[in-house]
């Protein structure tokens, strides 16, 4: 059984095989940073695998799963290693936590120079330790936030024009770049991906 990780990305990831069965598991930051045991900024961009990060207990898990009979077995074994991994973790800078909280609250339309300033932070210091603890800088987890939204409004049949006015993209334009980094299609195909798989 083969077990990875897949850091935030500049654009979609692709994973093939035949008769795949897997648990996946998506991370907030918080608990990213918490679990992994190392900077999320060293996965930057790349798809590691779980033995490579965590050693024998990933192995120990992939050989538990692959002997577990049902999905639920699956389940409780997953949530019970994940939460033994965060028992005395180092917790994430509260700095840092109120500046991806303020990003997710104001759906990625923050300026950076702003967020520093609220903690009394320069520029600089903020871009720095956001990097290390979220693995991305503030700017990019503001456009991928902001794109969140947007993929989600599109997705729910939204119209290009308004979603990228209400998610605050400069113009279509904009919004139809970052679907294309972002997702690998347009903005309509991304629609319609959401509309053949329901």
């Amino acid at each position: 059984m083969r077990s990875f990780i897949a850091s935030l990305s500049p654009g979609p990831a692709r994973i093939r095989g035949e008769g795949v069965e897997c648990v996946e598991v998506n991370l907030s930051p918080r608990a990213a940073h918490a679990l992994l045991g190392v900077s999320p900024r060293e996965l930057e961009g790349s798809v590691t695998g779980l033995d490579d990060l965590w050693g024998p207990q990933a192995r120990r898990l992939g050989e538990r799963l692959a002997e577990a009979t049902t999905w639920q077995e699956r389940l409780a074994l997953t949530d019970t290693f994940l939460a033994r991994r965060t028992v005395g973790a180092r917790p994430m800078s509260p700095e840092v936590a109120a500046a991806w909280d303020t990003i997710v609250a104001r759906r990625g339309r923050v300026r950076v120079s702003a967020l520093a300033a609220a903690f009394g932070w320069s520029r600089q210091r903020l871009w720095a330790r956001f990097t290390d603890q979220i693995g991305v800088t503030p700017k990019r987890a503001a456009v991928l936030v902001r794109f969140d939204h947007a993929a989600r409004a599109l997705c729910a049949g939204g119209n290009v024009g308004d979603t990228a006015l209400a998610c605050g993209y400069a113009d279509q334009s904009h919004l139809h770049r970052d679907v294309l980094t972002l997702a690998g299609c347009t903005p309509g195909e991304l629609a319609g991906r959401a509309t053949s798989a329901g």
